[in-house]
């Protein structure tokens, strides 16, 4: 079994900075964004007056076209030729009627995938900024870097970059069953596969073999790379992997997991949804 190769998006280009100077007149894409949640346009209901989300973002030469102000912004690059910029607002400004802040991940299924994309940079990125306002080692407000995403403090000419968490999450089988695993804080009935954060001095796949022998006592062999997914809550990279079991019976650790088991993979628990990597490695196993 070998994963679909992975086709990379032709049409969004990252940049720290514009090519050039924006032009005043011509329309930006904006994903302002408060803590993991979205500006977004709504359209009112004459009949209701209620709101209805569009699932649309705003786009605007200017914030200030938009009746609004920002505290800070990151530039992200470019959407089929238009500019994209993250925005965080000014404190206690006031929204137009036909703006909305929504929780990003609620966005998934309505976005398409590549504003979605764009949207979790720039959810982890406005995060990023307004968490390094001053040096970590001598407390000095921080300046941003002219030719690299980082912060550098002029002071003591230490660089901040954004933080990413990397973790890795596996699709253990034997034969056509598949390791699923409960959390506490899973919803009632739910399983996934298993996942946990890199240490440091670890390979990838060092890391796969010693969560899976932690989290439920088995040893695996034949790990291979799958894919890898942005996960902006608050900053992870999940990288996937697939792995053969290869010995041990299944002992739960009680502290992290509630119950695993195997499952055939016609017969599967209620799993995570589309929007996961999780899903996309049962998804390609099962189907």
């Amino acid at each position: 079994m070998i994963p679909q190769p992975f086709t990379l998006p032709a049409h969004f280009t990252p940049a720290t900075a514009p090519k050039e100077t924006l032009d005043p007149a011509a329309p930006v894409w904006w994903f302002i964004c408060d803590r993991a949640h979205l500006l977004t346009t709504t359209h009112t209901l004459i009949s209701t007056d209620a709101k209805l989300f569009t699932g649309r973002l705003p786009q605007s030469p200017t914030l200030e076209a938009l009746g609004l102000r920002s505290q800070r912004t990151q530039f992200l690059g470019y959407l089929n030729g238009q500019p994209c910029i993250a925005a965080e607002l000014a404190e206690k400004s006031d929204l137009p009627e036909n703006l909305t802040f929504q929780n990003l991940r609620s966005l998934h299924t309505i976005l398409p995938d590549d504003l979605f994309a764009i949207a979790a940079r720039a959810v982890q990125l406005i995060t990023w900024d307004r968490t390094h306002q001053y040096c970590g080692h001598c407390a000095t407000p921080m300046q941003q870097a002219l030719t690299e995403r980082a912060k550098r403090c002029p002071k003591c000419s230490l660089r901040q970059y954004p933080r990413l968490s990397p973790a890795v999450i596996m699709l253990i089988y034997k034969g056509e069953d598949i390791l699923l695993a409960r959390a506490p804080r899973f919803k009632a009935g739910m399983y996934s596969v298993l996942a946990g954060f890199v240490e440091p001095g670890e390979s990838l796949e060092e890391t796969v073999a010693r969560e899976v022998k932690e989290e439920v006592g088995i040893a695996i062999k034949n790990i291979r790379y799958f894919g890898s997914q942005p996960w902006p809550f608050p900053d992870s990279l999940m990288v996937g992997f697939t792995a053969e079991y290869a010995s041990g019976e299944i002992v739960p650790d009680p502290t992290e997991i509630e119950a695993a088991a195997w499952f055939h993979k016609s017969n599967l628990p209620p799993v995570p949804g589309e929007l996961s990597i999780a899903r996309k490695l049962i998804d390609w196993f099962a189907l």
